[in-house]
């Protein structure tokens, strides 16, 4: 893959012009899901990045975090947790983004799982629904169905795992039907579905798919599908479409992985050397 767009910018821009990407994550124990999302967009060419948060968790946030990614404050439930009652702030805020991450580390209270359903309801920015965004959608994914805009790119980063729960399949059939599976859902619901794993499977209505070659068994570490969240909302804020937008993002999240095990080795690799690892991925994507 060569995209030029990642390397060379016009002279008369401004940050505005590279996306302000609005990341939902966190909850007590899993502030980091929300840190790795938000750099890694960061890393990956956005312009603007809020990471917003469970108020109680803001100072740790805050203290994790690139200095050039701002951290919003929102209303939590009892357990520290996103709640539902801070959808209005929510949905205010999303007018001034333009692509919505939701799901990193967000956890599986019910009043949180009220909250991402109506977002993913109601929000009509593009959006990467991940992690426990995705558990949130477990026997409710006609959710997708009933969105303002059928057109909205909407782009969903299951594991095996994640998927099985979705569809209520074993993980061992998923594994022995991954791109059939994928294609289906994709045109089932109208989303682009990367299924993630060895030779992750990009599929996308009316697209052919596509299986990636880069990426080591290394990057199975936690926070590496936090990485590929943040990724592919950047690449959407540059003005990306969906499809082109997931299938960089996996390329350059798994080169940049690869990258990281020549360092690091495989074994001793973590999610931050994936995320230091971009801007090069990016060099040698743009050659």
């Amino acid at each position: 893959m060569s995209y030029n767009i990642l390397s060379q910018r016009k002279p008369n821009t401004n940050k505005g012009d590279y996306g302000h990407i609005f990341v939902l994550a966190g909850s007590v124990g899993f502030a980091g899901a929300g840190v790795l999302c938000a750099n890694s967009a960061m890393r990956s060419g956005a312009g603007l990045v809020t990471l917003g948060i469970p108020e109680s968790l803001y100072a740790i946030a805050a203290k994790r975090v690139f200095l050039e990614v701002m951290v919003k404050p929102l209303p939590q439930t009892k357990n520290k947790t996103l709640a539902l009652n801070g959808y209005q702030k929510i949905a205010d805020f999303t007018a001034k983004a333009d692509v919505l991450v939701i799901g990193p580390g967000l956890s599986q209270n019910p009043s949180t799982q009220k909250l991402v359903r109506k977002v993913i309801a109601t929000v009509n920015k593009p959006m990467v629904i991940d992690a426990d965004g995705l558990n949130a959608l477990v026997s409710y994914l006609d959710v997708l169905r009933k969105t303002q805009d059928a057109r909205r790119t909407t782009i969903l980063t299951p594991h095996p795992g994640e998927f099985s729960r979705l569809i209520g399949k074993p993980v061992a059939f998923i594994q022995k039907n991954r791109e059939i599976l994928a294609k289906s859902f994709a045109n089932d619901y109208n989303v682009i579905l990367i299924l993630k794993g060895h030779k992750t499977v990009v599929a996308a209505p009316d697209k052919k798919i596509y299986l990636n070659k880069t990426g080591n068994p290394g990057m199975a570490t936690a926070g590496s599908g936090d990485v590929l969240a943040g990724m592919i909302a950047a690449l959407l804020g540059q003005g990306l479409g969906g499809s082109e937008a997931a299938r960089l993002g996996v390329y350059l999240h798994g080169l940049a992985g690869d990258l990281a095990a020549k360092d690091k080795t495989q074994a001793g690799m973590i999610a931050s050397d994936i995320i230091e690892k971009i801007p090069e991925a990016i060099k040698q994507t743009s050659k």
